[in-house]
C-alpha cells in the first residue's frame, strides 16, 4: 500500500525546482567532471531567480584569488525591489570548498578546459549551480557526435521495432 517508487526523478520532488538550464553546454562542450556547489545571491536575486529570470546562456566560471566566481549570467532585476534592486549581470561567488577550489583550479588552468554552469536550481530552499569542468568541442567534433547520436537513436528504434 505504502510502496516507494525507486526510480523517482528529482524533478518530481518537492524540495527540489529547477531556475534555468544552459541548453546549449552539452552540445557545445565536451563535459569532463561536474560538482554542485552554492551561490551567494542578493534578496532581490532571489526573488528574481524564484520567478524564473535567469539565463546562463553566456555564463562560466572563473577562478580569482582562490575564490570561484560566476561571470556572466544574468539575473533580471525584480521590479518590486525598485531602490534595493541588484546589478543584472556582476560576477555572483560560487561557496565550494577549499579542495573542491583547488581541483577546479587545476582543471580550469590547464589547456582548453573552461568552467561552465549547466543548470541553476534551489534545493531545499537554497540556490545552487551544478558547475561543470568542459573542453570546448570544434564544428567536426558537433558534427561526428549528432551523427552518433542518430545512429544509436535508429539502433534503439530497430530493437524495439523487432521486440515487439
Amino acid at each position: 500500500m505504502g510502496k516507494k517508487n525507486k526510480n523517482k526523478k528529482q524533478t518530481d520532488d518537492p524540495n527540489f525546482k529547477t531556475i534555468a538550464r544552459n541548453r546549449k553546454a552539452r552540445h557545445q562542450y565536451d563535459i569532463l567532471d561536474e560538482l554542485e556547489c552554492g551561490i551567494a545571491l542578493q534578496g532581490s536575486e532571489v526573488k528574481s531567480a524564484r520567478s524564473g529570470k535567469v539565463s546562463l546562456d553566456e555564463a562560466y566560471g572563473r577562478v580569482q584569488g582562490g575564490e570561484v566566481y560566476l561571470i556572466g549570467c544574468d539575473i533580471a532585476e525584480y521590479p518590486q525591489a525598485n531602490l534595493m534592486n541588484h546589478e543584472p549581470k556582476r560576477p555572483r561567488k560560487l561557496l565550494l570548498h577549499r579542495r573542491e577550489i583547488r581541483k577546479f583550479a587545476e582543471a580550469a588552468g590547464q589547456n582548453g578546459l573552461t568552467l561552465i554552469p549547466l543548470s541553476m536550481y534551489f534545493k531545499k530552499g537554497i540556490a545552487k549551480v551544478k558547475l561543470a569542468t568542459a573542453r570546448g568541442r570544434k564544428l567536426h567534433d558537433k558534427r561526428e557526435k549528432l551523427k552518433k547520436d542518430t545512429a544509436k537513436q535508429e539502433m534503439r528504434r530497430a530493437m524495439a521495432a523487432r521486440q515487439s
